[in-house]
């Protein structure tokens, strides 16, 4: 039979690649990717040949695709074995191709818990038993035990433990007895005394071998064996593809620049691709691609056999016959008229009488067996060869897309030997690579770095990676790129640039734009200015500079000197500029931001506004409604003094009057002194009643002329 060609080198997947061959049947046991450990060994068995690793895609992710091909004959099974920990992704991610379509089927070692493992055997070894625990779980068989006095030979009973005194100590011990039915009687025997233990019954016997030996298998087998049997007539190629876990693969590159002495010529890139097979086979002449996007990988126990705890249910059981005790005939002819009227007002169920559902006949159970299998396999029924299953396996054959990541294909096979790696080429390349410096006040020194503007011109997607620059035939520096897409730009810093220095002066401003009354308030327009400037000294005498300054943007500010950047990110303005040999240069960088805030026009200041009326920035209406405010103002003002003058002129005659009664209090009645006071007395009592009225007045006066100045502060607007 024909061998199907061998896919192209520049296919974008070589592990999924393999579904585009014509007539080639895949079985997708799982399509997401995960980690993986690689295969140990591929055999086959009956002496067929091994499969060899002929294509392998690695991801930055952490995942690699590989892909085996060999051939097989009719009947042939192919034996992978991988690492214990890694079975579950292959089950996720296997697929199995064959241009015959005549997969048999894949098999593989069973992953029950351990500890179900041995409950399942006659011996429960589970929970690592002491020798009396073990022999208590063996209750009924029958054992020989040798002890000081001679074999025992009987049917277990249990075990037990007693406290006992041992030697010389005050304080027992816990010591594990053995009770043994022998012929002459029950037999207490000490373990602790006991030289050997034998077993009788040979079943139970080997029900411990295999228990001991699932228990080693458990502790020191590290890998599974994956089986692959195929049927089909004849020799033909197959080919298995699946996703393991790998080791990133990583990137470096040189960038050789024109020499510095003025010579003009192109810069060269060459990028490195380090790959490591920590696989346990040797890479002979295998396809090796190497992806740059990123899937989504995660783990997911498929080969672990899963229990579901399922309800326990209580046998049904007929309850026994009990006394009974009888009614009153009447009573039930009530209750039967009630069941009547119910059910004529349709209160009762539907079907049969009495509120008891239907019978059910004995084909009932069978129908609705038959409906679920008709649903579950489209209709298939009983001797019907419907090829679905086939046709679901072809079409995932054919559904093997390659996706929209980039990859390097390595045009030459790649031989890489088992816990080895490797350094590939992968880029070679003329790039446009301007040199420049970089200042950035946020790197903290007072030096501009020396550095290229990068262009990728190369034609493809750069790594995220380290750069060795040189310069000319000399070393100059390392730089780090992130990830570059194809004629994308990048700045890349290499070495300090000694030769220049910088000194940075910041200053800042605020000045009033305009004055406007709204709603009743004063709104001052103002605007902020932030001016870094930075002056730098070339003291090279041989060679001058191109400059990129990176002056730091602030949120909600305008750049507005100068008008337009070299370029921007979203934290930073970039700004060229030349600086001459041995010469010095500045660039100032300024930044504005208008603000807004609103005062009260009766506290606003008469002659700073009138300042600003003058130089244009508030026009004569506003000043003239600020004038009327403040002589409303003047007029609450002059209230609030007559109020303040009233007040002080009751507390100096509240206070003299208490003087006049200490007086009085001292001098007999009916002399000239005692009548003055009484009529000094009675003039202030007059005066303070006046002042209580004038209070009053002045009172009602002041709230006049607060809401006066409130209905014309409402709403007024004035530009």
């Amino acid at each position: 039979m024909k061998t199907p060609p061998r896919p192209d080198a520049s296919s974008p997947s070589p592990a999924f690649a393999i579904c585009r061959a014509r007539r080639c049947t895949a079985l997708l046991l799982a399509a997401s990717v995960a980690s993986l450990a690689p295969a140990q060994t591929v055999t086959g068995v009956g002496g067929s040949p091994r499969m060899p690793i002929t294509g392998v895609t690695l991801y930055r992710s952490g995942v690699g695709s590989f892909e085996r091909q060999g051939p097989i004959a009719a009947g042939d099974t192919v034996s992978l074995r991988f690492a214990q920990d890694g079975i579950n992704d292959l089950l996720k991610s296997m697929v199995i191709l064959d241009e015959q379509q005549a997969l048999r089927g894949v098999s593989f070692e069973s992953n029950e818990p351990l500890t179900r493992q041995l409950a399942s055997f006659g011996i429960d070894l589970s929970g690592n038993p002491s020798l009396a625990d073990l022999l208590g779980r063996l209750r009924g068989s029958r054992i020989t035990v040798s002890a000081d006095d001679g074999p025992i030979s009987g049917t277990i009973l249990g075990s037990e433990t007693r406290q006992q005194a041992v030697g010389d100590s005050e304080q027992p011990i816990a010591v594990p007895f053995i009770n043994v039915l022998t012929d002459g009687g029950i037999r207490s025997v000490n373990l602790t005394t006991v030289g050997s233990v034998q077993l009788q019954d040979a079943g139970l016997n080997a029900e411990l071998g295999k228990a001991l030996a699932a228990l080693a298998a458990h502790t020191t087998d590290r890998f599974k064996s994956v089986a692959i049997s195929f049927a089909g007539q004849g020799s033909r190629t197959v080919r298995i593809a699946y996703v393991g876990e790998m080791p990133v693969w990583k990137t470096s590159y040189r960038l050789v620049l024109p020499s510095a002495d003025g010579a003009k010529g192109s810069s060269l890139l060459f990028g490195w691709a380090i790959v490591e097979n920590s696989t346990d086979d040797d890479w002979s002449d295998v396809r090796l691609s190497l992806v740059a996007s990123q899937p989504v990988s995660f783990e997911m126990n498929l080969s672990q056999a899963m229990h579901v705890e399922r309800p326990e249910v209580p046998v049904p059981m007929v309850a026994g016959a009990s006394p009974r005790v009888y009614g009153d005939s009447a009573a039930f002819e009530a209750q039967r008229d009630l069941r009547v009227a119910a059910k004529r007002r349709g209160e009762g169920s539907g079907g049969g009488g009495g509120g008891f559902p239907p019978p059910t006949t004995a084909a009932a159970p069978r129908a609705m067996a038959m409906d679920v299998a008709a649903g579950a396999f489209g209709g298939a029924v009983e001797g019907d060869e419907d090829l679905s299953w086939k046709q679901s396996a072809a079409a995932q054959a054919e559904g093997g897309a390659v996706g929209e990541s980039f990859q390097y294909t390595l045009r030459n096979p790649v031989s890489i030997a088992r816990q080895q790696s490797a350094m590939l080429p992968i880029v070679s390349s003329e790039v446009q690579a301007r040199r420049i410096s970089i200042f950035s006040a946020a790197d903290g020194i007072d030096h501009p770095m020396r550095g290229i503007e990068l262009s990728n011109s190369s034609g493809q997607p750069l790594i995220p990676g380290p750069i060795a620059v040189f310069d000319g035939n000399a070393y100059a520096g390392d730089a780090q790129i992130a990830f570059m897409g194809a004629g994308d730009k990048r700045l890349l810093a290499y070495a300090v640039d000694l030769d220049v220095a910088c000194a940075i002066t910041n200053d800042s401003s605020t000045a009033t734009v305009s004055l406007r009354i709204v709603d009743g308030y004063i709104e001052e327009t103002q605007k902020i200015r932030s001016t870094v400037t930075y002056a730098f000294k070339n003291k090279d005498a041989m060679r001058g500079r191109t400059l990129l300054v990176e002056s730091p943007k602030s949120l909600g500010w305008d750049l507005v000197e100068p008008k337009q950047p070299a370029s921007e990110t979203g934290q930073v303005y970039r700004f060229e500029i030349d600086i001459p040999a041995d010469k010095t240069a500045s660039l100032t960088v300024a930044q504005e931001i208008t603000t807004r805030q609103r005062l009260a026009a009766t506290d606003y200041d008469l002659p700073t506004l009138l300042a600003h009326a003058s130089s244009g920035k508030a026009s004569s209406a506003v000043v003239d409604a600020v004038r009327k405010v403040a002589t409303m103002r003047a007029s609450i003002v002059a209230v609030e003094r007559d109020l303040e003058s009233a007040a002080a002129e009751r507390q100096m005659i509240t206070s003299d009057q208490e003087r006049v009664r200490q007086n009085m209090g001292s001098i007999e009645k009916g002399t000239d002194l005692y009548r003055r006071y009484l009529a000094k007395f009675d003039e202030q009592e007059n005066r303070l009643a006046e002042l209580e009225k004038t209070t009053e007045t002045l009172k009602q006066r002041r709230q006049q002329l607060s809401e006066e100045l409130k209905r014309y502060l409402s709403g007024l607007d004035v530009s």
